[in-house]
C-alpha cells in the first residue's frame, strides 16, 4: 500500500514550479500504478499552452475558475469546482485561471516526476534527466 500526504509531498522534489502552475506529484512511475496522479494550480490571471502528444490526461477541478480552449476548434469550455475535462485526443489547449485553481489530475503513461512543457506545451516520454 502507497500512503502520502500532500503536505509531504509539497515538501519534497515531487513538487515542480513553472511560471503559470505548479504540480504536486503524488503518484509516479516509479510506484508502478500504470498512471500518475497530481494536485496541480493554476495561479489565477494565467495562460498556458498544452499539448500532450505522449499522455493522456484527466483534469478535475477542486477549486477556482478558468477555462480550457481546445485549438483545433477554438472551442472554450468553462472550469469550475466539480468540473472534470478528459483529454483523451491529445488535445492541443489553452488552460486559462481566472481564480487560482487546484486541480486533480492523472495521467496515462505516468510521468516521471521532473517533467515540464517544452517550447510546444508538451512533457517528454521519458524524463528522468530533466530538471524543473
Amino acid at each position: 500500500m502507497i500512503v502520502r500526504t500532500l503536505e509531504e509531498c509539497e515538501n519534497s522534489e515531487r513538487r515542480v514550479v513553472s511560471a503559470t502552475w505548479e504540480s504536486t506529484r503524488m503518484l509516479l512511475k516509479d510506484d508502478k500504478m500504470g498512471y500518475s496522479f497530481h494536485i496541480t494550480t493554476i495561479y489565477e490571471g494565467t495562460e498556458t499552452h498544452i499539448w500532450y502528444q505522449n499522455h493522456l490526461e484527466s483534469v478535475y477541478c477542486i477549486s477556482g475558475e478558468g477555462e480550457v480552449e481546445t485549438l483545433a476548434d477554438g472551442k472554450i469550455y468553462s472550469i469550475k469546482p466539480g468540473t472534470l475535462y478528459n483529454l483523451n485526443e491529445h488535445d492541443e489547449h489553452l488552460l486559462r485561471a481566472t481564480k487560482e485553481m487546484k486541480l486533480a489530475c492523472v495521467f496515462n503513461p505516468p510521468l516521471n516526476g521532473k517533467e515540464v512543457h517544452d517550447e510546444n506545451g508538451v512533457y517528454p516520454l521519458e524524463a528522468d534527466t530533466v530538471e524543473a
